[in-house]
């Protein structure tokens, strides 16, 4: 009897203090600029900030998504008690797909929880028939961003860097360049970039991205690398990477500057084969490059499988030798990731010496 009164009290208190002391709460919406270029990165603040600690509050709220005329990310959202008053801030950042006004206006649910629910809670009562919760839902102020026209789709503050060989190689000896952008923007968006030479035969590898999303959008470093081959001398063309400079407010370029590559008379296949007999100080690259570029046709009919998830390099390397069922290819595999660490399979593979995939791959510690 005397536990059933003290129950009692308890709710009694409870109720008391919820309708005393009942939490009030004031919501604030920003936008970090009103005016942005399509693509732009726009960081979205909300702030929640309630007159206590506000425990029976909870919040739903998360707009993060892919829309008609923009994307929504998430950046970060916090619960903290300031002053012993419950604060709830929530981060993101939008990029308008268009070039038209936008209006984010989203919608918030507030969730209280009910005096029947502390009611059951107190008494042990476990299937009670009550609504847990009262829910309100609000509309998020209204923020406007005007939209910069511009056909343009890479947006940021950004740099570039070329590394490069010297433009003096011998026939079929791979021409090596890597092209680098740092900096912040749209950086999660950007396409793969493309050489096209006659009579060159051109190898590219995968964009590799290492960025994370911040404020002013991905924030990080892109690399591409490339690999030319040829029989006698080529350019290679200068290429514009067009972008919008926020910094300078208007349209830019990224430039790789035109190359000329020099390009000495080299070794025959039959000399390669010939001199390998009388000693083992051959460069066998030269011979692979020399019958990749005259079976250039075919290698262009490869299709390498590319991997599920975004791995790293050595992972990437792995997974396209599984892949791989052809001998062909994976010559191509080999000769790409590390000529000399591999130059003796390929050679077998290009005599003829190797026939069994499945036994080079063993070697190659795969199997």
């Amino acid at each position: 009897m005397k536990n059933s009164h003290g129950k009692v009290l308890l709710i009694l208190l409870i109720f008391l203090h919820v309708e005393i002391f009942a939490s009030t709460y004031e919501w604030s919406a920003t936008a970090s600029k009103n005016k942005a270029y399509v693509n732009e990165a726009i960081h979205l603040s909300y702030i929640c900030r309630f007159s206590d600690d506000a425990e029976l509050y909870s919040i739903e709220f998360n707009p993060d998504g892919d829309y008609e005329n923009y994307t929504i990310k998430l950046l970060t959202k916090s619960e903290r008690l300031i002053n012993n008053k419950k604060v709830n801030s929530y981060e993101f950042v939008a990029f308008i797909k268009k070039s038209i006004d936008v209006d984010f206006a989203f919608d918030t649910v507030m969730k209280k929880t009910n005096k029947d629910s502390i009611k059951n809670t107190v008494l042990g009562r476990d299937n009670a028939s009550y609504e847990e919760y009262t829910k309100t839902k609000i509309k998020q102020k209204n923020l406007h961003v005007e939209v910069v026209k511009t056909d343009i789709a890479l947006v940021g503050n950004l740099v570039l860097e070329v590394k490069k060989d010297t433009p003096h190689v011998k026939a079929y000896e791979p021409y090596h360049m890597e092209i680098i952008i740092k900096g912040e923007g749209n950086l999660d968006e950007i396409k793969p970039l493309e050489f096209k030479i006659d009579n060159v035969k051109v190898f590219a590898g995968k964009v590799i991205k290492d960025i994370q999303l911040t404020k002013d959008g991905y924030s990080g470093i892109l690399s591409q690398k490339f690999a030319f081959v040829g029989s006698e001398e080529f350019i290679i063309p200068k290429l514009n990477i067009k972008y919008v400079n926020l910094k300078l407010k208007k349209e830019d370029a990224l430039v790789v500057n035109a190359v000329k590559v020099e390009v000495e008379k080299g070794f025959k296949a039959e000399e390669l084969l010939d001199k390998a007999d009388e000693d083992f100080k051959i460069n066998y690259e030269y011979f692979y490059y020399f019958f990749a570029f005259v079976l250039g046709f075919l290698i262009s009919k490869i299709k390498l499988k590319k991997p599920k998830k975004q791995l790293l390099e050595d992972e990437a390397f792995k997974e396209k030798v599984k892949n791989t069922d052809s001998l062909g290819e994976l010559s191509v595999i080999l000769a790409l990731k590390d000529r000399k660490k591999y130059e003796k399979l390929i050679l077998e593979i290009e005599t003829k010496k190797a026939t069994n995939i499945n036994k080079i791959k063993k070697e190659i510690g795969l199997i």
